[in-house]
This record gives structure tokens, C-alpha cells and sequence, in this order.
């Protein structure tokens, strides 16, 4: 599960690496070797950019989904109730206060 955990970080910042700013270069280096028009590069590279937003999102939403499934199985071992299970347990107290002062008025 960790092993998951640090391949989604390295694949994130692998991301993060290539910036906009080196997709541009790369795509003016296809032009200037003549494989690739000014408008074929506008292009690449807007398709680029997309495909790394998109990838980004992804990561980090797989990244977020192991993170909260290595720290909720860290929780359960230790026991430590989740924040439904302590709003469920104020729900019911409440209720359970409302028929204690209810039976008391009676």
C-alpha cells in the first residue's frame, strides 16, 4: 500500500517537472528541425497541456483515494473513531437528551 503511495508521489512530481514552459521548448525545437509546423506545434502543444492538467487530476485524485486508505486503515487499527462515527454517536446522545428532558417534564 505504501509501496502505491510513493510511486504516485514520484509519478506526480515526474508531472510537475515538465512545465508548460518546457513543452513550448520542446515543441519550438520540433519547429526549428523543420518536423513540425508553427501551427502543428500551437497545436501539440496545446494538446500537451491538456493531456498534463488532465493527468495531474488523476494522479491526484488516486494519490488522495491511497493516502485516505492508508490513513483510515491506520485509524481502525488504532482504533480511533472516524468523524461519522462521532456524529453519529452526538446524534444519538442528543436524541437520547431530548427524551431524558422529556420524560422529566412529563
Amino acid at each position: 500500500m505504501l509501496d502505491a503511495l510513493r510511486k504516485a508521489v514520484l509519478f506526480g512530481a515526474g508531472l510537475a517537472v515538465m512545465t508548460t514552459e518546457k513543452m513550448k521548448d520542446f515543441a519550438d525545437e520540433l519547429v526549428k528541425r523543420g518536423e513540425m509546423s508553427e501551427k502543428e506545434a500551437r497545436e501539440a502543444l496545446k494538446e500537451w497541456i491538456e493531456k498534463s492538467k488532465k493527468a495531474r487530476k488523476d494522479m491526484e485524485a488516486k494519490t488522495e483515494s491511497v493516502v485516505n486508505s492508508v490513513v483510515n486503515n491506520v485509524l481502525n487499527r488504532m482504533n480511533i473513531p472516524s468523524r461519522s462515527e462521532l456524529d453519529e454517536l452526538k446524534e444519538r446522545l442528543a436524541k437520547l437528551e431530548q427524551a431524558k428532558k422529556s420524560k422529566e417534564t412529563a
